[in-house]
């Protein structure tokens, strides 16, 4: 892995436990074993700027892994409930979801900085669109994609966001319980 990549890879981590805020500089560059010019060689513009790459980094891995689990599942109601799943058991085991959420980083700087909110907006744009594409496969209206699609992400982020709040798996346990029924109601009134 390339200076670049690692110090991606490593922000990144440290922005999800502890958000932007919470993390120095000085963290970054001890982490990463790397100077300060190190850093601002790959980053000229800062800790902002590494935040966005990290960001767009977090935002392919979600959806390239999102994308793996829609084509290889037959429908959106079994894809996402093997999404939820897999959600389920990372925080069951680490007591954390990384990698798959990036709401507190959005909740914290999405107000203070245009860049970082336009990087957050395309990553749920892109969450959603996926949403959107295997729902018209499953033979949804274009007209009733958009705001399902919306449904499931909000619905999925906010129960991540309380199972770090409750420490408990519980909300996505519920959610997953809860989704296929409001995409059956959905599908019943297309038919």
């Amino acid at each position: 892995m390339d200076t670049k990549s690692r110090i991606i890879d490593i922000a990144t981590s440290l922005f999800q436990q502890k958000g932007y805020l919470g993390v120095g500089l000085n963290e970054i560059l001890k982490a990463c074993n790397i100077s300060k010019g190190s850093l601002y060689h790959h980053f000229p513009n800062g800790k902002e700027e590494l935040l966005i790459a990290c960001l767009h980094s977090l935002n392919e891995a979600i959806t390239t892994h999102m994308e793996e689990i829609f084509q290889n599942y037959p429908s959106t109601q079994a894809a996402t409930q093997e999404m939820i799943e897999e959600l389920i058991v990372q925080y069951d085991r680490d007591g954390m979801i990384t990698g798959y959420t990036f709401s507190s980083i959005v909740s914290e700087m999405g107000s203070l900085s245009e860049p970082v909110r336009n990087a957050c907006d395309q990553s749920f744009t892109n969450i959603q669109e996926i949403y959107s594409n295997k729902l018209v496969a499953d033979g949804f209206s274009k007209e009733t994609t958009d705001s399902i699609s919306l449904m499931m992400t909000a619905s999925i982020e906010g129960a991540i966001m309380l199972c770090l709040t409750k420490k408990t798996s519980d909300p996505l346990k519920m959610i997953s319980q809860v989704l296929p029924n409001l995409l059956n109601s959905y599908n019943d009134k297309q038919i």
